[in-house]
């Protein structure tokens, strides 16, 4: 297995931010982590972090994780893409997403209607544009050149580069079909090794509908890590997020996270903490979520314990481990990033 880290995401653009997020990035390439997967939602764009790391780093991996399709025109990706990957040398790994309907409708005032069709669109197009194609194209969401318009169909000015890997991060069954169908690799949430086939069984059915196989992806997946013998602050202190997720990650009518735990095997809690938080009961909402499932989707407890998390991770056929250091300042979780990095080797051994 290999490693990575995250940065951004929806609290990101805070004063130092920026800088902040790029020096734990530096400090993890050192480490020996081998991605770094800069997130978008309502904070900071996942572009400009990667531009900049790029110029700062040699040898990591820098992934989008995600772009919404929903806040560009595919044409624009591909552009972002190809410039990104000429920036970095080729470690630009392309990480698409749909988003849900409180972003994708309220913060970029599009619908949220069809999201699957628009993503198998999206990927056409960029396939097309990184072959170096015109992009003439005519699709239910969206049609090259503009019917009735000035336009022609154009080629983005960038050398091709067909091998530009597109990842996904999908978490419906539908869309993890799809993701086994299309992409080249799975960004995934909400995963428990225990309940693997829960978006295995999805991601291999549409593989092998495209005559492809499981292993044909790169399966990645994290959690957040902590060698103690005390585990329970942790526990205590993720309880709150993991109760957002279940409950705010979307709206009561569509979360794809409490859907995917539903399917894990977490299907009670779940509906329960979701109905709390709705009702407003927010802190009764993170008291209802268990200890174990915590533990069963970080790598918490003792080095005994982190070691076997990590093997039946290895043993299910996870090949990326995005790893969230735990500690109380920067250097403390940069230590742990860097054992972290250890004890994956060790148990890819």
């Amino acid at each position: 297995m290999k490693t990575a880290i995250g940065v951004g995401g929806p609290a990101s653009g805070r004063p130092g931010d920026f800088e902040r997020f790029a020096n734990f990035a530096t400090c993890a390439e050192k480490l020996g982590v081998d991605q770094a997967w800069s997130a978008e939602a309502w904070g900071y764009d996942a572009v400009t972090i990667l531009a900049y790391l790029a110029a700062k780093t040699e040898r990591i991996a820098l992934g989008s994780g995600i772009l919404q399709i929903s806040a560009r025109t595919p044409s624009m990706t591909a552009m972002t893409a190809l410039s990104l990957a000429a920036a970095s040398g080729n470690r630009f790994l392309l990480g698409l997403g749909a988003s849900g309907p409180q972003v994708v409708e309220g913060l970029q005032g599009q619908s949220f209607a069809r999201p699957l069709t628009r993503m198998r669109e999206t990927i056409e197009i960029l396939r097309m544009a990184f072959r170096g194609e015109k992009l003439a194209y005519e699709g239910k969401h969206h049609v090259l050149p503009l019917p009735g318009g000035e336009g022609k169909a154009l080629r983005i000015s960038q050398p091709p580069n067909p091998e530009l890997p597109i990842w996904l991060a999908t978490l419906s069954p539908k869309a993890l079909e799809l993701t086994g169908e299309l992409a080249d690799g799975w960004l995934g949430t909400s995963f428990t090794p225990e309940a693997a086939e829960a978006h295995f069984a999805h991601l291999r059915r549409g593989a092998e509908r495209a005559g492809r196989r499981l292993e044909d992806l790169t399966l990645a997946v994290g959690g957040a890590f902590a060698v103690t013998d005390d585990p329970e602050p942790w526990i205590a202190s993720m309880k709150p997020r993991m109760a957002f997720q279940l409950g705010a990650m979307g709206s009561a009518k569509t979360n794809f996270y409490n859907d995917a735990y539903r399917r894990g095997g977490f299907e009670d809690v779940a509906i329960e903490v979701q109905r709390l938080w709705i009702d407003g009961k927010r802190d009764l909402a993170a008291e209802r979520v268990p200890d174990d499932m915590i533990l069963r989707t970080s790598f918490l407890g003792d080095e005994a314990t982190v070691r076997e998390r990590l093997r039946r991770y290895a043993a299910v056929g996870i090949d990326v481990l995005r790893i969230e250091a735990l500690g109380a300042d920067t250097t403390a979780r940069l230590d742990g990033l860097g054992r972290a990095v250890e004890l994956v080797r060790e148990a890819s051994g």
